[in-house]
């Protein structure tokens, strides 16, 4: 095939209609008493879309013959090439014929210019709409998250008028610019060279083509001889280029290995276009045999319609020109490129394309993209769509890489990045700037120094840089990048909406937000149930527990021996938890309960001086140790007690704004920062009350003597201050939110998001936190170690004692129940034998009873009664 003619949206198309068959001067009816008048076009024959339309529109009117039965004549001018001439030739036409009697004229070109739709209401553009085909760009560019564009056109005024600004609204609504934008002369090739070693140098990787075919041949060429179509290349071409990527040879699919395409879609389907389609292709192999591509695309489809639409409204208008031109607008029926409409004077724009990867000898339909839908594999009822483009599939790069580009690189140029450093901040800690001796050598330290470098090191490539210091405000430091003085700016820089209109940032590397910093104040410990505080809860329930139990042993072996512990339910009751709780108090009372006489025995009351003496050992063991428990419970207690009473107790001076607000105090802030337009705009505070210090000891000094009454500072600032400064100073009040400190660049800087990926591995590695924690330890606190407050005593501190306790009282508690088990036991059987001597001594005096009543009635019966009571 032979290479595309110039531009074919650039070339002029126009239909015109006339009532007679005149053109030129010339008639040719070819003997036909039917003919209807005449049809002329302005074509490049020398171009494949020229010889597509040109063919395209003989087969309609061709059809239309065959249906109706009315015909008519063809017209076409050669442009010649010259798409110049071809708009002049449009221009001279509808000043000539379309003034006389509003006859319509359509225009395929792109290049109409606005204000002759203006002029001319009888002009129809019949075109692409442009609209919807950038905003198809559009959605591949978000897809893969590129954020900037560089648009290669060719040097018209059309393109900068239509295109261009379509292209930069619909990379605005998702998020990406056009970087720059290339123009290329349509004749001139000696300059590709040039532009494209320009681009080459430059970070942007991402190409918008939109030239003709014929000019984007030898720009991917020369791309390809220059190394361009390689890895880390993205290059996405317009309609112009992709509708013909069919026809083009094999060394064009060649050079254009791995571009991705938005191609205008037509239905090649229904039994009207597959005969078209067969007939095409047997017409177009014989009329133009010098190409290798025999199929026809959308502007053939767009040509057959545009004749067929015509030919009707003459025929249904009587080739009246005002009602022609009626017919047209109204017309409505589904052609070969599909539904034929008209808007105001403009075809219904096509809502679906085609994208397609160049790849191997041909190209791969990927899917399509629709208007207000996106992406999907397929058209019909039942697709699917997505946003993204990665639900077609894997794409095949420019360089056949596995990965996906990410749309820009770093400048072969050797020139390192200019990186901004505030030489006066106000915390060294975090940027400190240092100048020798002589002044030549400048260092670089510091927290926001340390993360920077740390970055760095997570980027996949090198990043060379240099550090320049800049004496001025944070504000007047971050406007220096759009001044472009400043490629990057590094150091302890908050993140605010107004710093916006400068630069862009990275992730914060730092907590976000603003605190008050007031002086701390003694306050007394005044409180109603301070007195529990000596113990834990838990603590009080285990004592508790442990002393009425140990006053029921006690309870239980002595009130047998003891008449006070003995009474009514009631009484003993009482006796008993007296007898509990009352041993706390009789290691410090004066009237001892439970008390030592001298004979160094126990007694159990001495309330009126006279006092019952514990009787059983178990009792004396379980009180020894009971009272020694008790001693130091008591003892603990007391000091712990005496220990809260007397600390120190400290709070903030001022715990909310509206107190400063209301006593019209003076506040403070970091000189050069944001904070002073945030304290009058959104805290509200009067401005002249506002005091601006560049050092923490300024600080410091002017909260100790009473300058100003609070300071409002960054967290992190906040932190390091109060590390510093670890007594004398508190946080009070609300965290007011606001951005961290974080690293600025250049608006849609291509490095942007590279170093906020680097930032955020240092963060989730820990490295971040490390290094904030060795700049906070570096910090040596300046004032005498806090006093802490005096904690609360829990069980585990006695743990042992209530063990010894409770287990001493058991064990007497257990012996004492083995004695009375034992001592009933021994009664029951002396019992038993007893009853077995009464009952065998009861049967012996029964038969000696009845013994001596036998002989005393012997005794009767005998005369000789003396020898019986001898007997006897």
């Amino acid at each position: 095939m032979d290479k595309v003619g110039p531009l074919w949206c650039f070339l002029v198309f126009v239909f015109i209609f006339t009532q007679t068959a005149k053109i030129n001067g010339s008639t040719n009816t070819k003997g036909n008493d039917n003919v209807m008048g005449v049809i002329g076009a302005i074509v490049d024959n020398s171009s494949r879309i020229g010889k597509e339309e040109r063919l395209a529109m003989k087969m309609a009117l061709e059809d239309f013959y065959y249906r109706f039965n009315q015909s008519l004549v063809l017209e076409v001018r050669n442009s010649q090439g010259q798409p110049i001439q071809a708009a002049l030739e449009e221009t001279s036409l509808v000043a000539e014929v379309g003034s006389k009697s509003d006859i319509p004229i359509f225009s395929f070109a792109n290049t109409t210019p606005k204000w002759a739709a203006e002029r001319w209401p009888f002009l129809l553009q019949a075109s692409t709409n442009e609209f919807n085909q950038m905003k198809a760009v559009a959605a591949i560019v978000e897809s893969w998250e590129w954020q900037r564009v560089t648009v290669i056109y060719e040097d018209r005024d059309s393109s900068a008028t239509s295109v261009l600004p379509h292209l930069s609204n619909a990379l605005r609504e998702v998020g990406a610019e056009i970087s720059q934008l290339v123009a290329l002369a349509p004749f001139a090739s000696s300059s590709l060279s040039k532009e494209l070693a320009r681009l080459k140098e430059g970070q942007c990787r991402v190409f918008v083509v939109h030239l003709s075919l014929s000019l984007a041949d030898k720009l991917f060429e020369m791309a390809k001889r220059m190394k361009m179509m390689e890895s880390d290349y993205v290059w996405i071409t317009t309609d112009p280029v992709t509708s013909l990527v069919h026809a083009m040879n094999a060394t064009t699919i060649s050079n254009m290995q791995g571009i991705l395409g938005v191609k205008s879609y037509f239905p090649e389907t229904g039994g009207h276009f597959k005969e078209f389609h067969r007939r095409f292709r047997k017409r177009f192999r014989s009329e133009h045999p010098e190409e290798n591509n025999h199929e026809p695309d959308i502007f053939a489809a767009q040509a057959y319609d545009a004749a067929w639409t015509v030919a009707l409204a003459m025929r249904e208008s009587n080739k009246v020109p005002p009602l022609l031109l009626e017919k047209v607008f109204h017309s409505d029926f589904h052609g070969l490129s599909g539904k034929v409409e008209f808007i105001d004077n403009k075809l219904v724009s096509l809502n679906i394309f085609q994208i397609v990867n160049v790849m191997g000898k041909s190209y791969r339909e990927l899917g399509f993209w629709s208007y207000g839908h996106g992406f999907s594999e397929n058209i019909n009822e039942n697709a699917a769509y997505n946003s993204s483009m990665k639900v077609l599939g894997q794409v095949f790069w420019p360089g056949g890489p596995w990965y996906t580009p990410r749309g820009w690189t770093l400048p072969t140029s050797t020139n390192p990045l200019k990186i901004g450093v505030p030489a006066a901040a106000n915390f060294k800690e975090y940027v400190k700037v240092e100048y020798d001796q002589f002044e030549s050598n400048i260092s670089y330290t510091g927290f926001a120094i340390d993360v920077f470098k740390a970055t760095l090191e997570e980027l996949p490539f090198y990043l060379p840089y240099n550090f320049l210091p800049f004496n001025g405000t944070y504000n007047a430091l971050v406007e220096q990048i759009q001044l472009k003085i400043f490629d990057a700016v590094v150091g302890d820089v908050t993140i605010v909406a107004g710093r916006y209109q400068y630069a862009e940032f990275t992730h914060p590397y730092t907590e976000s937000g603003i605190v008050m910093v007031v002086p701390v104040i003694s306050k007394t410990s005044n409180r109603a149930w301070l007195f529990m505080k000596p113990f834990t809860m838990a603590m009080w329930i285990l004592t508790g527990v442990i002393n009425f139990y140990n006053g029921f042993v006690i309870w239980l072996l002595e009130r047998n021996n003891c008449p006070e512990l003995k009474g009514s339910v009631l009484n003993q009751m009482g006796m008993l938890i007296w007898l509990a709780f009352n041993t706390l108090l009789s290691t410090n009372g004066n009237r001892n309960f439970v008390s030592l006489d001298h004979a160094s025995n126990f007694t159990l009351i001495d309330l009126d001086g006279k006092g019952a003496r514990l009787h059983s050992n178990l009792s004396r063991m379980t009180m020894v140790v009971w009272l020694f428990v008790a001693l130091v419970i008591m003892q603990t207690y007391t000091a712990n007690l005496t220990s809260m009473l007397t600390v120190q107790h400290l709070g903030p001076t001022v715990t909310d704004i509206e107190t400063l607000k209301s006593s019209n105090a003076i506040i403070g802030h970091c000189s050069g920062s944001f904070l002073s337009r945030y304290l009058v705009e959104v805290l509200h505070f009067n401005p002249n009350n506002i005091k601006n210090f560049s050092s923490t000891e300024a600080y410091a000094h002017a909260l100790k003597n009473g300058e100003i009454a609070a300071a409002f500072l960054d967290v992190p600032l906040a932190n390091l201050f109060l590390a510093k400064y670890c007594t004398g100073f508190t946080k009070a009040g609300p965290t007011y939110k606001v951005g961290g400190f974080g690293f600025a660049f250049p608006r849609g800087s291509p490095l942007l998001s590279s170093i906020t990926e680097a930032l955020l591995k240092v963060s989730e590695s820990g490295q971040l936190r490390e290094l904030e924690n060795n700049m906070i330890t570096s910090a040596k606190c300046e004032d005498v170690e806090p006093d802490k407050e005096t904690p609360s005593l829990s069980p585990n501190s006695f743990l042992v004692l209530f063990i010894l306790s409770g287990g001493t009282s058991t064990i007497a508690l257990l012996v004492y129940i083995l004695r009375v088990d034992r001592s009933i036991l021994r009664h029951k059987i002396m019992w038993r034998v007893m009853r077995t001597i009464m009952g065998h001594w009861g049967s012996q005096k029964r038969r000696f009873s009845r013994r001596v009543s036998d002989l005393a009635e012997n005794a009767s019966n005998s005369s000789n009664t003396f020898e019986l009571r001898n007997q006897v």
